[in-house]
C-alpha cells in the first residue's frame, strides 16, 4: 500500500468498450461561459454526449470559426475534420443545464489522417489554423473554413507526433528515421504544392521552392509525443518523450537537457514552474505511476489506479492545478497530490504452547479424510467402461478414380490417391475436438487437421481426405497415425481434463509401388527363414503378379514409383524367401510387408505357432554407408550455412560502403563496389541455392536412413528372437527422431542411445556401469564411434546379452554408483576382440551368407535345395 496515491477528487468510466488515445482528452472551455462546472459527482456531470459514427482521432479546442474568437471544437477523423460549437441553456427544473452540438462547418480529407496541431499560423491575430498530418506524411493546412495548401514531408515513412511552435512559427515533428525535424510555415507555404510532385517542366526552369528542413536532431528512439512551453515571448523549449527518455530542446534544434527514463513512459505534459528558469514535467508511465520532474530532478511520485495515456492540468470549479488523466479503457479521473497517513498496526500474535500429542491426533483424523476421499472419489475421475470418444480409420481398397495427387515430383509415372475416412463418435457432449493426421513423408495428406464441435451425445462425425506419394523417393513406414485431442469436464476440473485418443491404420502397398519386371542381378540380397511351408506369392501380394496357370508363383517383382526395383523369390522345396535389390534401403518395405502378410495369412489358417529367423550375417557395412552419407551431407551442409554467412556479411559491408558513397555531396569514384556487390550478390543466390539443395539431399537421406534403420532393427529381433518389448527398446535407441536438425541430428542421439544400453543391461563390468555419459549433444568429428558401438551392441547380443530398461536384469555384477564424466572407453582388449569377433561374424557383406548356403541358381527359376 503506498502512501504517494493520487488523491481522487472525481472519476468516472467513458463508454463501453471503447479504446482511448492521447488525442483522446482536451480541457478547455468549450461552451465559452468562463467558469468550471460541477460540484463532486452529480447526474449533471456529464454535460453532453453525442455519437459521431465515424472513429475519432483526436479533439482540439480553439479559434476556429471565421469572424468571431469565441472558442470551438475541432474533431478529427480518419477522412473527415468538423468544427462545431458547443452552447449551454440554463434549466428551470431539476434536470440542470442543456448543452448542445452544432456543426459548423466539415472538411473531407482525401488522404487519410493521422493526427493534427492548431495556432496562429504566420502570425495571424484572432484566430486558429488547422494543420493536419496523413499517414503517408502529407501536411495540409486548413484556414478555417477553407483549405490552404499540402505539402508532403521528404523522405516520409512513418507519421510521428506534430506540434507548432508560435514563437519561430514552425511545425515541429519526429521522422521514422528517428530525428526530430522543424519545418518553417514560410517555407512550408512556399514550397512545391503536393499535387504537384512530379518534377515539370516549370520547375526545371526554376519557379517553385523545395521543402527544406530547418533543423533536424537525432535522438536515436522512436517519439511518443511533442510538447511546447513557453517561458515568455523570447524564449520557448521543444520536449520530445522518446520511449525511454525525455528531451528538451531549444528553438534551435540544440538540446537544453535530457533525461533517462526507468520505466516505460505512457504520456507527459510539461508546464511552466513556480521556480524561475524550470520546468515541471508531468510524465505517466505503465507502471501505474505518475513522476513529477524539475528540469531533470524527480520532485514527486504519485500513484494511479490505471496506466494514463493522456495528462492535463487545469482549474476547474475554482480549484487550480488538478491532474485529469485517461487510460485507454476510458477510466477518466480528476486528482491531486496528497498522501495517505498509515493507520495499519500489526495485531499481537497470539502466543500459546505447542501441544505434540494434540497435533498428532489432529495430522492423524486429516489424513483419515483425505484417504477416505480418495478411496472414494479418487484425485483423478475415474475412467469409464466406455470410452467418451470413438475414432475408427478405414482405407478404400480402390484409388481414386480422379487422382488427387498434385504437384508431384516422381517422373513419368501417373501418381495414384487413395481416400481414407476417420469417423469420430462421442458418448458426451464435447467442444473443438482436434483432429490431426500424421503419414510419413514424402506421402502426402490433401487436409491433415480438422476440428469438430459435438453439441449432443452420440453424434457420428466423418471426414475424408486422400494420400500420395509426393516425392521420387520410398517412405520409411506405410503406417499412419489420426490423433484426436479434446478436453472433458469434471467436477474437480470445469475447465476440463485433456485427454488424446489415437487409431493407427495401414496404407496399401500399391499406393507407392507397381509390379515390376524380377531382376536376375542384384547388389544386395537378404534371405528370411519359416517354420511354415512356403505359400504362393500370388496369394500373400495379389495384383503384383500376371496371371498364370500355375498358382505356385515364386518369383515376383517390384517397381517403387521412383524407380526402384525390388526382386522376391519363394523356395519351392524349402521354407526361405529371398528379397534382392540394387539399393540397400529399398529391401526394408518388401521384407516388412512379405513378414505381415505372411503372419496374417496363417492366422486366418488357425496357425498360431508361425515365425521367421534370419540366420544370415548382419548387413552393417550397407548400413555404415548410408550412416556416413548422411552424416557427409550434415558436414557439408554446416560449411555451405558459414559460406552463406560470411558472403551475407561482406554484401551488407559493400552496401554500406555504397550508400556512403551516394550520400556524400560530392561522391568519389565507385572503385569498381558496384562489381564487387553484384558478384557478391550472384554469390549470395548461388549459395543460397546450394543450401536448399543439400537441405532437400539430407532429408532424403535421413528418410532412406531411417528405411534401413527399420531393416535391421527387424533382422536382429529375428536373429535373437527378441519379443517385443526389446524391440520396442531398440526402435527407441535407433529411431528417436522424427526430423533431423542441425541442432539435434541423429549420429549424436543414437550414439548416446547406444552408449546408455551398453553401459546398463549390456554392460560386462560395473566399471561400465559406473561410468557417465556426456551429457551434451554435440555433432561428432566422424561416425568411427558411433559405428564401433553399432558393432559392439550386435556383439554383445550376439553373446547372450538382453535388452531391458531396469537396472535389476542388468550385468550379474555389483552396482556402482555413477563416478566419471567420460563415455564407455572400451579397453585394447576388448577392441581386438570385438575387431576379432566383428570379422568373423561380419563378411562377405554384399551377399548374405547363411549358415546351410543356399545353391546359386538364376533367380527367375526359382530357389531349390
Amino acid at each position: 500500500m503506498s502512501l504517494f496515491k493520487a488523491r481522487d477528487w472525481w472519476s468516472t468510466v467513458l463508454g463501453e468498450k471503447e479504446e482511448f488515445d492521447q488525442g483522446c482528452l482536451c480541457l478547455a472551455d468549450v461552451d465559452n461561459t468562463g467558469n468550471g462546472q460541477g460540484d463532486g459527482a452529480q447526474a449533471e456531470d456529464l454535460l453532453l454526449e453525442v455519437h459521431l459514427r465515424d472513429p475519432i482521432l483526436q479533439v482540439e479546442v480553439g479559434k476556429f470559426v471565421s469572424g468571431t474568437e469565441m472558442l470551438h471544437l475541432a474533431v478529427l477523423h480518419s477522412r473527415k475534420l468538423c468544427v462545431y460549437s458547443v452552447s449551454g441553456t440554463l434549466g428551470n427544473v431539476e434536470h440542470g443545464n442543456q448543452y448542445q452540438i452544432k456543426l459548423m462547418y466539415e472538411h473531407n480529407l482525401q488522404r487519410t489522417a493521422c493526427n493534427m496541431t492548431y495556432g496562429s499560423f504566420g502570425g495571424v491575430k484572432g484566430r486558429d489554423l488547422i494543420c493536419i498530418q496523413s499517414m503517408d506524411g502529407m501536411l495540409m493546412v486548413f484556414e478555417q473554413e477553407s483549405y490552404a495548401f499540402g505539402r508532403f514531408l521528404p523522405g516520409s515513412l512513418l507519421p510521428g507526433p506534430l506540434a507548432y511552435s508560435s514563437r519561430t512559427d514552425s511545425f515541429i515533428t519526429v521522422s521514422s528515421c528517428r530525428q526530430v525535424e522543424s519545418y518553417k510555415y514560410q517555407v512550408l507555404a512556399f514550397a512545391t504544392d503536393a499535387d504537384k510532385r512530379q518534377e515539370t517542366e516549370q520547375q526545371k526552369l526554376g519557379s517553385g521552392k523545395r521543402l527544406v528542413v530547418d533543423w533536424t536532431l537525432n535522438i536515436g528512439e522512436q517519439a511518443l509525443d511533442i510538447c511546447i512551453v513557453s517561458f515568455n515571448q523570447s524564449a520557448s523549449s521543444v520536449f520530445v518523450l522518446g520511449e525511454r527518455n525525455f528531451f528538451c530542446l531549444k528553438d534551435n534544434g540544440q538540446i537544453r537537457f535530457m533525461k533517462k527514463l526507468d520505466c516505460s513512459p505512457s504520456c507527459f505534459l510539461p508546464y511552466c514552474s513556480v521556480s524561475e528558469g524550470t520546468i515541471n514535467t508531468l510524465i505517466g508511465n505503465h507502471n501505474n505511476m505518475l513522476h513529477i520532474y524539475q528540469d531533470v530532478t524527480l520532485k514527486w511520485a504519485t500513484q494511479l489506479p490505471h496506466i494514463p495515456v493522456a495528462v492535463r492540468v487545469g482549474c476547474l470549479h475554482d480549484l487550480k492545478g488538478v491532474i485529469v488523466t485517461l487510460s485507454d479503457d476510458g477510466h477518466l479521473q480528476c486528482s491531486y497530490l496528497g498522501t495517505d497517513p498509515s493507520l495499519f498496526q500489526a495485531p499481537k500474535v497470539e502466543s500459546r504452547e505447542l501441544h505434540y500429542d494434540e497435533l498428532d491426533i489432529e495430522l492423524k483424523e486429516l489424513q483419515k479424510i483425505i484417504k477416505d476421499v480418495n478411496k472414494s472419489q479418487g484425485i483423478w475421475p475415474m475412467t469409464e467402461r466406455e470410452d467418451d470418444l470413438k475414432v475408427s480409420v478405414m482405407v478404400s481398397p480402390n484409388f481414386d478414380s480422379v487422382s488427387q495427387a498434385t504437384d508431384v515430383e516422381v517422373g513419368t509415372d501417373l501418381v495414384p490417391s487413395v481416400t481414407v475416412k476417420v469417423t469420430l463418435q462421442n458418448r458426451l457432449v464435447l467442444q473443438k475436438a482436434k483432429l490431426s493426421v500424421y503419414v510419413q513423408p514424402p506421402l502426402l495428406l490433401t487436409c491433415d487437421q480438422f476440428t469438430f464441435e459435438f453439441m449432443a451425445p452420440e453424434m457420428s462425425r466423418t471426414v475424408a481426405f486422400s494420400v500420395y506419394l509426393k516425392g521420387s523417393y520410398t517412405p520409411p513406414e506405410l503406417e499412419g497415425n489420426a490423433v484426436v485431442s479434446y478436453t472433458r469436464p469434471s467436477d474437480r476440473n470445469p475447465d476440463g481434463i485433456p485427454r488424446v485418443i489415437q487409431c493407427k491404420f495401414r496404407l496399401p502397398l500399391k499406393l507407392i509401388c507397381l509390379p515390376g519386371q524380377p531382376s536376375k542381378t542384384a547388389s544386395h540380397k537378404l534371405t528370411i527363414d519359416t517354420n511354415k511351408s512356403p505359400v504362393s506369392l500370388l496369394s500373400l501380394f495379389p495384383g503384383f503378379a500376371s496371371q498364370s496357370e500355375d498358382d505356385q508363383v515364386n518369383v515376383m517383382g517390384f517397381r517403387f514409383l521412383g524407380g526402384s526395383r525390388v526382386t522376391l523369390l519363394a523356395s519351392k522345396t524349402s521354407q526361405r524367401y529371398r528379397i534382392q535389390s540394387e539399393q540397400f534401403e529399398d529391401l526394408w518395405l518388401i521384407t516388412n510387408e512379405l513378414i505381415i502378410r505372411l503372419q496374417e495369412y496363417f492366422e486366418k489358417q488357425g496357425i498360431k505357432d508361425f515365425a521367421c529367423s534370419f540366420s544370415g550375417s548382419m548387413p552393417l557395412q550397407e548400413y555404415f554407408e548410408l550412416i556416413d552419407h548422411h552424416f557427409e551431407l550434415r558436414i557439408n551442409g554446416e560449411k555451405l550455412e558459414e559460406l552463406l554467412s560470411e558472403r551475407a556479411v561482406q554484401f551488407r559491408a559493400i552496401q554500406r560502403r555504397l550508400l556512403t558513397r551516394f550520400k556524400d555531396k560530392t561522391p568519389a569514384p565507385l572503385q569498381h563496389l558496384d562489381t564487387l556487390l553484384d558478384g557478391t550478390y550472384k554469390q549470395v543466390i548461388a549459395l543460397a541455392d546450394a543450401v536448399e539443395e543439400n537441405q532437400d539431399n539430407l532429408f532424403q537421406s535421413f528418410t532412406k536412413l531411417r528405411s534401413a534403420t527399420h531393416l535391421v532393427i527387424l533382422l536382429i529381433g529375428l536373429w535373437q528372437k527378441l519379443s517385443p518389448d526389446q524391440v520396442a527398446i531398440l526402435e527407441a535407441a535407433f529411431l528417436p527422431l522424427q526430423q533431423d536438425t542441425q541442432e539435434l541430428g541423429w549420429e549424436e542421439t543414437v550414439d548416446a542411445a547406444i552408449s546408455h544400453l551398453l553401459k546398463t543391461c549390456l554392460s560386462k563390468s560395473s566399471k561400465e556401469q559406473a561410468l557417465n555419459l556426456s551429457s551434451q549433444l554435440n555433432i561428432p568429428k566422424d561416425t568411427s564411434r558411433l559405428k564401433k558401438h553399432i558393432t559392439l551392441l550386435c556383439d554383445r547380443l550376439a553373446k547372450g546379452g538382453r535388452l531391458c530398461l531396469s537396472t535389476d536384469a542388468a550385468a550379474p555384477q555389483t552396482m556402482v554408483m555413477p563416478g566419471g564424466c567420460t563415455t564407455i572407453p572400451e579397453s585394447d582388449l576388448e577392441e581386438r576382440s570385438i575387431e576379432q569377433d566383428s570379422t568373423e561374424l561380419f563378411t562377405n557383406h554384399k551377399h548374405l551368407i547363411v549358415e546351410t548356403p543356399m545353391p546359386e541358381v538364376s533367380p527367375l527359376q526359382g530357389v531349390s535345395e
